[in-house]
């Protein structure tokens, strides 16, 4: 159950992370890594999983270029190019990323894997 000030979602999250982990788990850590600055949860807690690892550094190249669009908004012109087109082939990738975890796959995503290798 969710309270108002959210302690108790941060609590069952905790509790989560250090159960057994189950294909349930693996899954939800997956996801996390395709939803933004959530993706370090997976990064920090979920160090001795593969397939989670796989998705967790997928997901931080994603969440790197998200913020490095917004940054471009400074830019005079260019940056709200930028940072739009940006912003519409993030989510296209991370669309592409949650339907590979919720498939059970390990999908590469094009350009991103190559950068999230090298991490």
């Amino acid at each position: 159950m969710v309270t108002i000030t959210g302690f108790r979602l941060v609590e069952d999250i905790v509790y989560l992370m250090n159960t057994k982990s189950s294909p349930y788990q693996r899954k939800i850590m997956a996801l996390f890594s395709y939803l933004g600055v959530l993706t370090l949860i997976p990064l920090i807690f979920n160090t001795d999983d593969d397939y989670v690892a796989f998705h967790a550094k997928q997901g931080l190249v994603l969440w790197m270029w998200g913020v490095i669009s917004i940054f471009s908004l400074y830019l005079p012109v260019i940056g709200l190019y930028f940072s739009s087109s940006s912003t519409f082939l993030i989510l296209v990738c991370s669309g592409y990323g949650i339907l590979s975890v919720l498939l059970n796959k390990c999908w590469k995503i094009p350009g991103i894997f190559m950068l999230a290798t090298k991490l």
